[in-house]
């Protein structure tokens, strides 16, 4: 039976005076559940705070809109990192990771946080659960006083106080005046790369540019077990025909703009054709060879695929699978004429897998 790939926009799960934090669910989009993906997305009002949770899966986060902090205790750390983030930052969160979020006070924008990522070994498939430290839905409500009283070696009267002084639940506004730490610089070392500021790995002038995050240049990807990239095409531009050769799944986020998609995948069937735009996610099956074109506004997307150090096989361009392929085998598989193939084989000989309009 076929799934159903149409983009998606996400759901308000809860929020309040300091911000909302909204989720992607498969019952709207079935191939979360199918890949064992997590999608959700964290917007903070000026002064708003995401009070300090854990969640059941690794995630990589995308800082879509704004600046702020994230305060960040890896497992058996005994000091938290204390990072200044904004637009553009992309993090990767292993399993065990404690996250705060929080948005500047008197800031004129929200702070837009996507997470993205692996629910596999989660409660829910397609789903991510957090579990919130505070708060009337924090943990610590679910124990006794007794028990709460001999872990924090609190009298019971004064544990109970602790514990049911924050009524909130995950989101809160901070008080005027009230203050959290400040960022630390070093904290930021390989906890945070800059999509926009970072090298380039394919810059393709009137076409498209692309960062790829990875082992290599976010540490913590290993331990997330995931890939990711930013893409941002030009007007009217294309992204070649491709797929991931390492049988991974691919989730894409469109960040701004919009433009058309294609996917197409066994028998030459062709399971997806859609217009696409800012705000929506959709997931191309594994080995599935999807293609879009981006609209008078161009496009960008940020995406996460399945495997840490990914590996796209493309079927246009002068790095095509077409162009290794001998002439004579070409000739064959497409029982076509020399001169025919000599025509197919002269194009797109500078063109990597971006392709500016004529």
């Amino acid at each position: 039976m076929a799934v159903d790939l149409t983009p998606r926009q996400p759901a308000k799960a809860y929020g309040g005076e300091g911000g909302a934090y909204y989720e992607w669910s498969p019952a709207e989009l079935p191939m979360l559940g199918v890949a064992s993906i997590g999608a959700a997305k964290l917007s903070l009002a000026a002064g708003g705070m995401s009070l300090p949770s854990y969640s059941d899966s690794a995630k990589v986060a995308y800082v879509l809109q704004g600046k702020g902090t994230c305060g960040i205790v890896l497992p058996e750390a005994t000091k938290e990192k204390v990072v200044a983030v904004k637009e553009g930052d992309a993090m990767a969160l292993p399993f065990g990771v404690v996250t705060w979020w929080h948005n500047t006070p008197g800031s004129a924008t929200e702070l837009v946080i996507l997470f993205l990522g692996d629910t596999s070994k989660g409660h829910r498939p397609g789903q991510f659960t957090n579990f919130q430290l505070t708060g009337a839905s924090g943990i610590f409500t679910g124990f006794s006083t007794e028990f709460v009283g001999r872990a924090w070696d609190l009298k019971q009267n004064d544990a109970a106080k602790l514990v049911s002084s924050q009524p909130a639940s995950g989101i809160v506004k901070l008080s005027a005046g009230q203050k959290l730490p400040e960022p630390v610089a070093e904290d930021r070392k390989d906890m945070a790369l800059n999509c926009l500021e970072a090298k380039l790995d394919v810059d393709i002038p009137k076409g498209g540019r692309v960062v790829v995050l990875n082992t290599a240049n976010l540490p913590l990807v290993k331990e997330v077990g995931l890939g990711a990239d930013l893409v941002r095409i030009d007007a009217h531009s294309m992204c070649s025909p491709g797929f991931s050769c390492d049988s991974a799944y691919q989730v894409t986020y469109i960040v701004r703009g919009s433009g058309r998609v294609q996917v197409v995948g066994p028998d030459g069937k062709r399971v997806l054709e859609t217009r696409i735009e800012g705000g929506s996610l959709f997931i191309v099956p594994r080995f599935h060879v999807v293609s879009k074109i981006a609209d008078a506004s161009g496009m960008e997307w940020f995406s996460i695929i399945t495997t840490p150090n990914p590996i796209f096989s493309h079927l246009a361009g002068k790095t095509s699978v077409w162009k290794a392929i001998s002439p004579e085998v070409l000739e064959a598989s497409f029982n076509t004429t020399p001169e025919m193939e000599k025509l197919f084989r002269s194009k797109r000989l500078d063109s990597e897998i971006f392709f500016a309009p004529n």
